[in-house]
């Protein structure tokens, strides 16, 4: 059988190296957008927003605030830090610029949607970067 591109030793772990911020970056998103729609964050507000329990909530809060992303107190709300805005902010600039790139080239909205959630962690910033130029000239 002959190696792919895809199937070398360095992309592999390039591609580890990008899922151990993927929490962090769905969570401080979430924590993000709920702040803009509610004005405040409790782990209730994560457990309904990612269908999952209090305990997994509290556990990846726990790992956001050793992070410093999030800083909270308990039964109190859920703040991002400046750290986890910046996070929030390139997490969400990402995810628009693949949508609108898959968007342009026929995907429908809604699969768009679907797919650029699950790329804007593992896309490397030149990819990224091609995307956007390619968005903004046509």
């Amino acid at each position: 059988m002959n190696i792919t591109r895809s199937s070398r030793p360095e992309n592999f772990k390039a591609t580890k190296n990008r899922k151990s911020i993927e929490l962090f970056e769905d969570y401080v998103e979430a924590i993000n957008e709920i702040h803009i729609k509610k004005g405040r964050v409790k782990n209730v507000d994560l457990c309904k927003y990612f269908g999952v329990s209090n305990a997994t909530v509290c556990k990846n809060i726990k790992r956001l605030i050793k992070e410093e992303l999030v800083k909270s107190e308990k039964y109190k709300n859920i703040f991002l830090t400046e750290n986890g805005q910046s996070l929030a902010r390139k997490s969400n600039a990402r995810h628009e610029v693949l949508y609108k790139f898959l968007t342009k080239l026929g995907v429908p909205n809604k699969i768009a949607e679907i797919d650029s959630e699950g790329m804007e962690h593992h896309i490397s910033i030149e990819t990224l970067s091609l995307m956007k130029k390619f968005n903004n000239s046509n």
